[in-house]
Formats: C-alpha cells, structure tokens, sequence
C-alpha cells in the first residue's frame, strides 16, 4: 500500500470511526433525554433524531452506530499494520480492508435506503459514514496487488504470525474487549428509567433540586375536565414512541398507588399525537413511526369493547416489530375490533382532534405531559412523577 493511499485509507477510518462515535454519543442521550436536539437535527427532513429513535437503529438491542464505531477501529487497527507489521502482513491489509468494506458496503447501502426511502429522513452522520465506507473501498480495492481469491490463505498465515506476536496478541485482547464492553455496558432503551444506586442524602438532594424546577413551571390552562380529581395529568402520547413506553411504564404503577390511598383523586387522560404525517399534519415526511395513526385509531376503537388498556400494553411491548399490519391484526385478535376498516375514517379524525389540541399547547414532540397544567415534556423518572403529584395533591389540600 502506497503511502497516499494508506494516508487517504486513515482519513476515512478516522472520520467514519467518529461520525459512529458522535452517532453513539446522540443515541445515548436520546435514551436519557427524549427532548435532547442533536447538532444535526437540521430540519423535518434533515435529522439525525429521528433515524435513531426509528426501529431501524438498533440490532440486539444496541446501537446500530456502537457496531459501526467498532468497524471503524478494527480498520484502523489494520491500517497499523501497514506501518509496524511486517512486510507480508502489509501487503495482506489492503485485501482485508477491501473485504471488509465489500460487507459494510452491503450494509450502509440498506440503512441508506432505510433514511431515504422509508423514513424519508436525511441523516448527515450517516450520510458521512456512508462516504467512508466508500472511500475505504475504493482505496483499498485499488490498493489490492494480489488476487482475493488468495485472500483466505493469506489470512490462516498472519494469523498464525500474529499468535506468536506478544504485541499482536496484546492489540487483539485489548480490541476484543474493548469492543465487547461497548456493546454490553451500553444502554438499552428503558435503561434510563431504571433506579440508580444513590445515597440518601443525594436523593433528598435531587428531590429538592426538583421541587425548585417544577415550582418555577408556567401552568397552563387545559380544557379538559377533572371529573373531580385533584391532580389531572393530560398525557400526549404515541403508541410507537420508545419514551412514550417508558411513561406509560413508570405511571402505571404510580396511578395505582395513589389512587389505592385516595380513590379518584389522580385522574390521566391519554391523548393521541401519532408522529406519523399520515394523521399528523406537523410531521413531514412520513415521520419516524410509520404506524402510529393505526395504533391511534386501534385503541380508540378498542375502547369501546373495554380492551384499550390491553391492546395499548401489547403495542408498548411490541414497537420494534410493530406494522400497519401488526396493528391490524392485534386490534382484531386483542382488541377484539372487527370493523377497523369501516371506522377508520371516521376515527382518525378523533385522532386528529387530539394532535389540533396538542398543537394549540405547543405540543411538539412525545410523550408530553401536563400535570395540572404543568408541561413536562419527556418521560420523568418514578421518583419525580410520584414527587409531581404528592406536590399537586398538597396543592389542593392547602386550598
């Protein structure tokens, strides 16, 4: 490998390896902070946001960005070679790289089609993984002086070199393990709700801190009836939305509590705003949940047949595969619906109700809640949603 092309073969496993670690980085704090913006959330149509909160951007649970970022630096360790390997190694990384990149082509080219053509979202730090994935090709099948039907028998010899490397063999131990902490130790979706270890007086701490945050909240006014509750939590949601899961999760149990002490004093009322522009007239493009207004129209539907809290709970549990399809039939095996296509029409415009409504509260995103009129936006942690409405209930105690 001649020494430009292995300089250029380095500038782009450099700038693949941080548009994945950048891409890891945003992911993370999606998980931990669902009104989190991104640098590259540009627009409706440019946004990185939103391919990573679609299906598309996990396999097994992680990132599809933390494999990406491990493919990165297993190029560049290669690409080392050529500078302190020895002679026969270093004609060898130009095939491997070339190998490689045959793979990962295959891949970036269906996640490509996945943001053009599906989501129809544009992704600038995979559009910039894209290009190095390409350049890495080009510049290694290039850089290839020996047939890669060689390649195989090439690789049993290095191998059997690098064994008898102490620093080969430190590299690999150091790679592998590297790479598999990255993948266990990130988090998975639902991770962030899980209760941290902490102190006690670090609890207090952030309670406190909390309780300052929320009395200096705006209320605004909600045109929805309390039916006599003393704390009403009105609750825009999206049954396709990950953090919305993660809501609906932490409430259950919550409302349960409450209302078990003080019967009726805690009411929710859930609201529809699918992000899907096929109900939803502030998405464009389709939107990163693709099924939402079916799952909208599903559970409404569902209502009637006193099987919406069953559906809804099937749908939270089963967004990674869910479908126009899987709606479908889940509304008529679960929610016992079997006239989902007559009352579509005239359902989804209830649904577009909601989304009027939400828009009017500068509703924007999922899930958004307001608690007796105060926005929060994102899914709160249990201690701070139980702790928001022990606030409320001592509210309306003190009146």
């Amino acid at each position: 490998m001649s020494d430009k092309a292995r300089a250029l073969a380095f500038v782009f496993a450099f700038v693949g390896l941080g548009a994945m670690s950048a891409a890891a980085l945003v992911h993370y704090r999606l998980l931990f902070n669902p009104s989190y913006v991104s640098f590259c959330d540009i627009s409706s149509t440019v946004s990185c946001s939103q391919v990573y909160l679609s299906r598309f951007s996990t396999a097994y649970g992680v990132p599809v960005a933390v494999y990406g970022a491990i493919w990165f630096a297993g190029v560049v360790v290669l690409l080392a070679a050529t500078v302190f390997g020895s002679p026969s190694i270093r004609e060898s990384v130009p095939g491997y790289v070339f190998a490689m990149s045959t793979g990962a082509l295959a891949v970036v080219l269906y996640l490509a089609y996945v943001s053009v053509v599906v989501l129809k979202v544009y992704c600038v730090l995979c559009l910039t993984t894209d290009v190095a994935v390409v350049g890495l090709f080009v510049v290694s099948g290039a850089a290839t002086s020996f047939p890669m039907t060689t390649l195989h028998r090439r690789a049993v010899r290095d191998l059997r070199a690098a064994v008898a490397s102490p620093l080969a063999i430190l590299i690999a131990v150091l790679f592998l393990g590297g790479a598999a902490s990255a993948v266990a130790l990130f988090p998975r979706e639902g991770s962030a709700l899980e209760p941290q270890a902490s102190s006690p007086a670090q609890d207090a701490d952030r309670l406190a801190q909390f309780d300052r945050w929320y009395a200096a909240q705006p209320r605004v006014p909600i045109m929805v009836p309390p039916e006599g509750a003393k704390v009403l939590i009105v609750d825009f949601s999206d049954f396709q939305c990950p953090f919305c899961k993660q809501a609906y999760d932490t409430l259950k149990p919550i409302l349960a509590k409450y209302n078990a002490e003080q019967p009726g004093a805690v009411r929710l009322v859930l609201k529809d705003y699918p992000l899907d522009s096929k109900c939803n007239p502030n998405v464009q493009n389709g939107g990163p949940h693709p099924s939402a207004c079916e799952a909208a129209v599903a559970v409404r539907l569902a209502k009637a047949r006193n099987r919406d809290e069953a559906l809804a709970e099937w749908l939270f549990a089963n967004q990674p595969s869910m479908t126009s399809e899987t709606v479908r039939k889940a509304a008529r095996e679960i929610g016992q619906v079997t006239d989902f296509q007559e009352k579509y029409a005239a359902t989804i415009e209830l649904v577009k109700g909601d989304i009027a409504f939400g828009k009017t509260l500068n509703v924007s995103g999922t899930p958004n809640m307001f608690i007796n009129g105060v926005k929060v936006s994102g899914a709160l942690e249990p201690q701070f949603m139980a702790r928001a409405i022990a606030l409320e209930l001592q509210r309306a105690n003190a009146k």
